[in-house]
């Protein structure tokens, strides 16, 4: 009878939280429809102000959702804009009769430089209407005050604090960890660049890796004190000096070397604020959100069939085997989508926009491929995000013209193979041995409970080393390059925007906008549209086919916090494919 009982609770149970999850997931579908149709009726009054805030992740594009309005934590992450759309809505507002200008606050940022370098360009361009610009934050930390350094104003507040002190590049080394638990992580790379794998090898960066990391974050620093002098007219001596004495302490040092126009409450921003848009008495401005002003201008963009187009087809993601998703490259799924554009008859050029560390060199080639063919057929240029590097820059180098950020991170042409041995971690802290028969004498060739033979090492280090050549004869193809000038630049080694234009990996410094306009200019249209590809996934797919494993990584999230990334790296080395074209992707740089 008590097993009964037992059974029965946890059947109840059970059930109960079936009908939880579907509650709340009918919920999200209501929320969802209500707000589907709330988009025909949102207006902008006259006399508002675009509110611009950047504390969630910025994707590429926005993600298709249903649950934006959903309003529960598991689902807080959906309800976010892409980069694609908060352009597009800087672009309507300078249009836009009724917004006077906009208000940025960059109190929390969750974007890397090159993603804020675009909207900072796009921000600049807003700017020729003659409209407005402010910003007024509680904490400015140095990408956010970059950011910010475009506004005609910036006020901080008295409570808050401001960061300057320079850039630095930090990873986390694992062979310590590795050694206690007798785990031999077999590597083969080729060149001492390709770093990706030093966390499994040393206990510190290695030379190489100190002096191609320096170099990289050096010219985005670089890059950032250009722009604050330009805007703010503080010379660059001067912002290193404020960072090397670490002259912020105080709000007040930030109004006094002149790196903000006052230190003010939210009330007396108010105030000011209303007297910009010429507002009596104590009436608080009209405010209108990021994703509130999406949702009016969402029904502007209407496609004409008649039109002829320009493919944007987003491959952003780690690069891997199979379909992928809307944040992972799949070979299959881009590879078809190039096809596709290739081949339908209205899309004039296409632009590949690359935003990915790399990832199988298998799957790299496979979408090189499709890329060489389109070209072919007609013009390609590649536009590079936040990273295009390894294998980003591999599906990117055939193109006719590649355009960077200033700070994106590309090159890192390298390759290297990972296979764990895991034999001393079972035999001696688990108490596990293995035993078995083989037909053959490499038949456990790769298995993963053995050391690697000096002939099975050999065979996958000239595998590898045969990939890499290839890479190079491709990039040098794509880059009309020799084979020896590739090898100079190459070995793994990563660049910003600047310095790959300056070494000819990249054509033009510059973002998704010019290669669009670049693209139709090759092609000889003037009068055209954008169609994006690959279509985005369904939301309900996508929901239920991740339910699991996203409220999982959300958890691990939670808990783990900024250490997430580490637990991040070693779970993906345990999935890898033997040979990868990828970037050092643990790097993390304040």
């Amino acid at each position: 009878m008590k097993q009964f009982f037992k059974y029965t609770l946890a059947s109840l149970l059970g059930s109960l939280l079936s009908l939880i999850v579907i509650f709340f997931i009918l919920f999200g579908m209501i929320a969802s429809i209500a707000s589907f149709a709330d988009k025909k009726v949102v207006t902008v009054k006259d006399n508002s102000v675009l509110l611009i805030e950047l504390d969630k992740p910025i994707p590429e594009r926005t993600p298709a959702n249903p649950f934006t309005n959903f309003g529960i934590d598991a689902f807080d992450d959906m309800n976010i804009l892409g980069l694609n759309d908060i352009k597009d809505q800087i672009e309507q507002a300078a249009k836009d009769d009724n917004i006077e200008g906009i208000y940025l606050d960059v109190s929390i940022i969750q974007a890397r430089m090159a993603t804020l370098e675009s909207i900072r360009n796009s921000l600049k361009k807003f700017k020729e209407s003659g409209k407005f610009i402010v910003t007024y934050s509680d904490v400015l930390s140095q990408k956010g005050y970059y950011l910010a350094s475009i506004a005609d104003k910036i006020y901080l507040s008295p409570s808050g604090m401001m960061d300057m002190r320079g850039l630095s590049m930090n990873t986390m080394f694992y062979k310590g960890l590795l050694n206690k638990l007798d785990i031999e992580m077999q590597v083969v790379r080729y060149g001492d660049y390709k770093s990706a794998v030093e966390p499994l090898l040393l206990e510190k960066m290695s030379e190489a890796n100190k002096e191609q990391s320096l170099k990289y974050i050096s010219g985005i620093w670089d890059h950032i004190l250009k722009g604050i002098n330009e805007e703010r007219d503080v010379s660059e001596e001067k912002l290193n000096l404020i960072a090397d004495s670490l002259l912020l302490r105080l709000p007040e040092d930030a109004r006094k070397y002149g790196l903000v126009d006052d230190v003010i409450y939210k009330d007396e921003f108010y105030a000011e604020l209303r007297e910009m848009i010429g507002l009596s008495g104590d009436k608080v401005p009209e405010f209108v959100e990021l994703d509130e002003y999406s949702k009016r201008i969402a029904g502007e963009k209407i496609k004409i069939k008649e039109k002829p187009e320009v493919a944007v087809i987003y491959a952003v993601g780690e690069i891997q085997m199979g379909e992928g998703s809307d944040e992972v490259i799949g070979s299959e799924r881009i590879s078809e989508a190039i096809r596709e554009a290739r081949k339908d008859s209205m899309i004039k050029s296409i632009v590949l926009r690359v935003n990915s560390p790399g990832g199988s060199g298998l799957a790299s080639d496979i979408i090189w491929r499709e890329v060489v063919l389109a070209k072919k057929e007609k013009p390609v240029i590649v536009s590079m995000g936040d990273l295009a590097a390894s294998g980003g820059y591999y599906i990117s180098c055939p193109a006719d013209k590649i355009y960077a950020q200033p700070n994106t991170l590309t090159g890192s042409i390298g390759v290297f193979g990972v296979l764990p041995n895991i034999k001393g971690f079972l035999n001696n802290k688990l108490g596990i041995t293995i035993d078995g028969v083989k037909t053959n004498d490499h038949a456990d060739f790769g298995y993963p409970f053995k050391p690697l033979s000096d002939f099975e090492r050999d065979v996958l280090q000239q595998n590898v080393d045969h990939f890499y050549m290839d890479f190079v004869q491709k990039v040098a193809k794509g880059r009309n390059m020799s084979i020896d000038d590739v090898k100079a630049i190459g070995s793994g080694r990563i660049w910003s925007g600047i310095d790959a234009m300056e070494n000819g990996l990249v054509d033009q410094i510059g973002g998704l906008d010019m290669a669009i306009e670049e693209a139709a200019k090759m092609a000889d249209i003037e009068d055209f549209q954008v169609e994006e590809y690959p279509e985005l996934k369904n939301p309900f797919e996508e929901f239920f086919g991740n339910f699991g494993s996203g409220m999982k990584t959300k958890i691990l999230k939670q808990e783990l916090g900024a250490t997430y990334r580490y637990y991040d790296y070693l779970k993906n080395i345990s999935e890898m494919e033997p040979v990868q074209a990828r970037i050092p992707f643990q790097y993390e740089i304040n």
